[in-house]
């Protein structure tokens, strides 16, 4: 594990208005945690856990107050989805066990909508904390949906945080329940709302889950943390999320500190900040692995927090120990390889729902897959690991020239590394790079007539948008993907990884 000490580094503000003491060192650390995405529970391995979180956090605020230092405790977003445990009742254990570690505030993630705005009002009252964001709207009304940012006092020091949502949010969770919603651009919100809370605070801090792309990177997706601190001066610290990486080593920028600490509470990030006259230095800043394979530290588990959420995961347990079937190998859903390239576990979902409803073709977003099939006996509780939003299959009737345009542009508008990107069954597809256009495309092995209508089979998120596809035309079908993948193994029962290996579906001039 690295960690960056740059006790020598200095943060230069301007002067504000608040009335510290003169000559007086304040010790502020802030903790910092996001993306855990319902990782209440220490997985198989016994990594990861609100439990042993807690021990980690209490042992570091007795620390640091015994020090004279004084601690918050912020997430940067996206508690849901991801574990089917957690998913099946709405995150309550994971709220209600970060209530338990004592959380300031908390950044609204997309993934928070993957449920409706009442199921994530009622989240927030199981958390007792603020969910905050700057930058999402009621598209009637014009008023924000969460408060903007919240301040807290440290002795005669004044602290402001402040959040802000991916503007990709409509795209990248679910429709439905964003459609009322405006998320203005972050960059827009924040040039408006920063040089206000500035003149107001000692420390202005932004919780963000909008992603952190080295040198602005960010592709496809929308601007993230790195453009945020060179295009808005006099943030102190960027807590961030979305982009589920650790930053081992804070990324600095136009004089703001950018942190991050992975996903799913591998790790506790930590920051040391003094803060003298009004100058804010940076003292220390470090992830804390929460029992990683490669640790050298076993943490304890809280014994109270695990006693409250041991019940949550029976009851989760109960409903998903159903046997599908075995896999001879694995199902690669990790997130760096899915997003990036064609996988047998995209092939077996693709081919799961293009036969689930006799289509011609199947096309699914990469970033609806969230976990990868492992070796050895298949679960109903594998099943929902990889597809945990409950989302419905669709069906798009296209003629062949609506389908070449259609699959043109997923093939080069939605770009590898991200959550857009295609995996699909049923198609052959050979284009050219610099014309941007399909010169053939085959359905099944055979060559596509223009005039001739195809049945298309993708989820009903993407056929409505979702991830930056073209929206279609489409009808329901009533199934659930997960249940789908589900009947799909249990008519196999013995996958075999290799007859649904990555085949080139498409290949290039």
């Amino acid at each position: 594990m690295k960690h960056l000490l740059l006790s020598s580094l200095l943060l230069c503000l301007s002067q504000n208005l608040w009335a510290y003491t003169k000559g007086k060192v304040y010790k502020l650390t802030i903790l910092h945690t996001n993306d855990h995405h319902g990782r209440f529970w220490p997985n198989k391995d016994g990594e990861l856990g609100l439990a042993p979180r807690a021990t980690i956090i209490q042992k570091l605020r007795e620390e640091i107050q015994k020090d004279g230092g004084h601690v918050i405790l912020l997430d940067a977003g996206d508690v849901n989805t991801g574990v089917p445990q957690s998913d099946l009742q709405d995150a309550e254990p994971d709220f209600k066990g970060m209530a338990l570690l004592g959380y300031d505030v908390m950044a609204v993630g997309n993934h928070e909508f993957d449920k409706p705005l009442p199921t994530i009002l009622k989240q927030r009252e199981w958390g007792g904390f603020p969910f905050i964001s700057a930058n999402i709207y009621n598209k009637e009304t014009n008023e924000r949906i969460f408060p903007s940012h919240i301040v807290k006092e440290v002795d005669d020091l004044k602290i402001t945080i402040f959040g802000l949502t991916t503007e990709d949010t409509p795209y990248k969770s679910n429709p439905k329940n964003t459609k009322d919603f405006k998320f203005v651009p972050v960059i827009e919100e924040a040039k408006a709302l920063v040089p206000m809370l500035r003149k107001e605070t000692d420390v202005l801090i932004a919780l963000t889950h909008i992603g952190h792309y080295p040198d602005e990177t960010h592709g496809a997706d929308a601007p993230g943390d790195v453009t945020l601190a060179r295009q808005v001066n006099g943030i102190d610290v960027i807590v961030g999320g979305h982009t589920q990486k650790p930053l081992f080593q804070p990324d600095i920028q136009n004089g703001s500190v950018i942190v991050q600490a992975a996903e799913w509470g591998k790790y506790v990030g930590r920051v040391d900040l003094e803060v003298l006259d009004g100058k804010v230095s940076l003292k220390d800043a470090k992830l804390i692995p929460v029992n990683l394979k490669d640790s050298q530290v076993k943490i304890e588990s809280d014994a109270y927090v695990e006693s409250v959420l041991r019940p949550y995961k029976e009851k989760g347990d109960a409903s998903l120990a159903i046997d599908l079937g075995t896999s001879d190998g694995e199902f690669v859903g990790t997130r760096d390889v899915v997003r990036s390239q064609e996988t047998n576990l995209g092939n077996l979902v693709t081919l799961a729902y293009k036969s689930k409803v006799k289509a011609d073709l199947a096309i699914t977003n990469s970033g609806g897959l969230r976990y990868s099939i492992l070796p050895g006996k298949v679960t109903y509780e594998s099943v929902l690991m990889v597809l945990p939003f409950a989302g419905e299959l669709a069906i798009a009737e296209l003629s062949g020239e609506e389908l070449k345009n259609y699959l043109e542009f997923a093939v080069f508008n939605l770009t590898p590394g991200s959550g857009s990107f295609p995996q699909m069954s049923g198609v052959d597809i050979h284009a050219n790079r610099e014309t941007k256009k399909i010169i053939t495309l085959k359905v099944n092995g055979k060559n596509v007539c223009p005039a001739k209508k195809y049945l298309v089979a993708l989820p009903e998120f993407i056929a409505g948008g979702g991830d930056k596809y073209p929206k279609l035309t489409y009808r329901k079908t009533g199934f659930v993907d997960a249940d789908i993948l589900k009947d799909y193994i249990l008519g196999i029962k013995d996958l075999k990884a290799q007859d649904f290996a990555p085949r080139g579906y498409v290949t290039f001039e």
